[in-house]
């Protein structure tokens, strides 16, 4: 078993199957909605997961419940974050968040945002993680390029959120060959709820907060983005509110299994 950290400080979890690799059919083969056309653009090695949402609605939490479920069931899985705070490759990722660029998330326009955020995830692609993509049955991320169409379409008007989502996984999946992601699980929120489980993270100190967290228009926006690409892009859209409350960490879970089909 491979268990540690990457330079992030990220948890790294990667354990040998219990059964033969070839008998561990996990994922299927058919992929829903416009990330398809990008899977065969290199060898697709592992299958790929990415969890998204908007902050506070538990992606870490439901990345780790899916490792330790397939895990269970034999699967060879591996798990990464982004961003890779502290490691190089974040770097200008990490000046942006801060404010450095800007103390508002718009001063950095949708598209020079994005290119930050490529740099990390290639970078550390190429330095360490495509080792786990490629020898892991299962590869689970929190977060991916998927991020950016949420977070970079906020700031364009509406008439261009498909060209830029097309430039953007071109970009990522086709001239960088990042691996594109089989299924995306979008863990859907509202952004009172959000803001709320933010306060109680930071314990009400603003200062705390990066350059989207503490634009709540800019928040509203990506929720709106969000919602648009779990439908054009055929994304599994889990619903983590019920009454005004997040549901329970295990009744989402057991829904993002039935719906990712390991039920």
């Amino acid at each position: 078993m491979f268990h540690g950290r990457l330079a992030d400080g990220h948890e790294v979890r990667h354990r040998s199957a219990i059964c033969h690799r070839s008998s561990v059919d996990i994922c299927g083969t058919h992929v829903n909605g416009w990330i398809l056309l990008f899977v065969g653009m290199a060898a697709v090695t592992a299958k790929m997961i990415a969890i998204e949402g908007l902050d506070g609605s538990g992606k870490e939490t439901q990345a780790n419940l899916l490792c330790e479920a397939l895990e269970a069931r034999g699967a060879n899985v591996a798990s990464i974050s982004f961003p890779r705070y502290g490691h190089p490759s974040a770097a200008p990722v990490e000046e942006y968040l801060r404010g450095h660029y800007g103390e508002h998330a718009s001063d950095v326009n949708a598209y020079a945002a994005s290119a930050l955020f490529a740099v990390d995830r290639i970078g550390s692609y190429l330095g360490e993680w495509r080792r786990l993509y490629e020898t892991s049955d299962v590869l689970i991320a929190d977060r991916y390029t998927t991020s950016n169409a949420i977070h970079q379409l906020s700031k364009l008007p509406r008439d261009e959120w498909e060209g830029f989502a097309s430039w953007l996984f071109d970009f990522e999946l086709n001239k960088l060959r990042l691996p594109a992601p089989n299924k995306v699980v979008y863990l859907r929120t509202d952004v009172e709820l959000s803001q709320r489980l933010l306060e109680k993270r930071y314990g009400g100190d603003q200062s705390k907060r990066d350059v989207h967290e503490r634009d709540i228009g800019y928040l509203v926006r990506s929720h709106d983005a969000a919602d648009w690409c779990a439908e054009w892009l055929g994304w599994l859209t889990v619903e983590c509110v019920r009454d005004g409350e997040m549901r329970g960490r295990e009744d989402v879970h057991e829904e993002i299994m039935a719906k990712a089909g390991f039920r």
